[in-house]
C-alpha cells in the first residue's frame, strides 16, 4: 500500500497539512503506517522522524514569519529536545522495546488528557 503512490500523496498531504497546525499528524502517521500499512513500528517511528524534520521546519518559517515564534523562547527548548532526543534514543538502545511502547503510549495519553482538560489562563 505504501509503495502505491495514489494512496502514499493523499495521506501524507493530509497528515503534513495536520501537522502543519500542531495537531500531531506524526503520530497519526505512525498509526496510519503501522495499522493500515502493517510496517513494523520501529521502522514506522524511523519514517515518522524523517517525515516531521520538513514539516516542522517549513511550519516553524511561517510561525516566525508571523511573528508567532520568538527565538529566545524557542532556542532553549530545543536545545533541551535534542540534548533528551540523543539521551533516550541511547536509552533505547538498552531498554526492552515492551516498555518504550508503553512509556509512549502513556505519553500520547497524558496529552490527550491535558489537552481535554486545557483552560486558556488569558480567558479569565
Amino acid at each position: 500500500m505504501l509503495s502505491q503512490w495514489y494512496i502514499a500523496v493523499p495521506v501524507g498531504t493530509a497528515l503534513g497539512f495536520l501537522s502543519g497546525l500542531g495537531v500531531g499528524g506524526g503520530s497519526l502517521l505512525i498509526l496510519w503506517l503501522t495499522l493500515a500499512v502493517g510496517m513494523e513500528p520501529a521502522i514506522a517511528r524511523g519514517i515518522n522522524l524523517m517525515f516531521f524534520l520538513p514539516s516542522a521546519l517549513i511550519a516553524c518559517l511561517f510561525r516566525w514569519k508571523q511573528g508567532r515564534l520568538r527565538l529566545g523562547k524557542v532556542l532553549p527548548a530545543a536545545i533541551a529536545g535534542c540534548a533528551a532526543a540523543a539521551a533516550f534514543s541511547w536509552v533505547g538502545t538498552w531498554m526492552d522495546p515492551g516498555w518504550l511502547e508503553k512509556l509512549f503510549g502513556l505519553l500520547l495519553l497524558a496529552t490527550g488528557v491535558r489537552e481535554l482538560c486545557y483552560r486558556d489562563r488569558k480567558a479569565k
